[in-house]
């Protein structure tokens, strides 16, 4: 049986080319994300080029109801998930001083809260089966504030505090629990910035780093993987 990965806000920038990397070496894929028509053509696209099955599911996870909706939805397939990638992300610039009323809820809600009520949906599986892996998509803002992050750092610097405890508590349950933290990426979110592409990681590279770790034995995790520009940071 082809093994599943369940990827969150998969349908473009990160979260899609990790589907695309688990796609090319067999996985099954259920994806996530807010926008349907985005979503489906990811989807269709991947699993032409895979030739691998691609469920999808349009959510806002920011949304506790929601992410009890992609939970069910995950369950009722009756099949083992053997990787969970926690991707879905937002990043609203500003200062804690300054910055929107509100805007840590939001970013709280869904750059931690989704991953965190996600992750307990699908981990009792996982626990019983003693097998299963479980990466959460982090940042370099997780392990250094910067001015413009605000709230966002703040989310960021949880999510890794999360993935922390989560790695204490699964040891026992041969679950492997891994922290990604890149840097500047070449996504969407820097559309319209005046720098050469050399100065950001292509997105795919992030997806081979992350198959990468899945790939080793179920005796070695990587804990946290932290990848940045080879020029550093922007």
């Amino acid at each position: 049986m082809q093994p599943i990965a369940v990827i969150t806000g998969s349908s473009r920038g990160i979260g899609k080319a990790i589907a695309e990397q688990f796609a090319a070496i067999g996985f099954r894929l259920i994806l996530c994300a807010r926008n349907q028509a985005t979503l489906q053509a990811t989807a269709d696209a991947i699993g032409k080029q895979y030739g691998v099955q691609v469920h999808t599911f349009a959510a806002d996870l920011s949304q506790r109801a929601s992410v009890a909706a992609f939970a069910d939805f995950i369950n009722s397939l009756q099949q083992p998930i053997d990787v969970l990638v926690n991707n879905t992300g937002v990043f609203t610039p500003g200062q804690i001083h300054n910055e929107a009323e509100g805007v840590l809820e939001q970013q709280i809600e869904t750059n931690l809260y989704s991953a965190y009520h996600l992750t307990r949906a699908l981990l009792p599986a996982m626990m019983t089966r003693k097998d299963g892996h479980i990466f959460n998509i982090c940042s370099t803002a997780s392990i250094i504030p910067y001015t413009n992050g605000g709230s966002y750092c703040i989310s960021k610097f949880a999510l890794l505090g999360m993935t922390k405890v989560l790695r204490e508590e699964m040891k026992p349950h041969n679950v492997r629990v891994t922290a990604i933290l890149p840097g500047a990426t070449l996504t969407d979110s820097w559309a319209g910035v005046d720098l050469p592409e050399s100065r950001f990681m292509p997105a795919a590279d992030i997806g081979k780093a992350v198959v990468g770790a899945w790939q080793l034995s179920r005796y070695t995790v990587v804990e946290e993987l932290l990848l940045r520009p080879q020029l550093g940071d922007i």
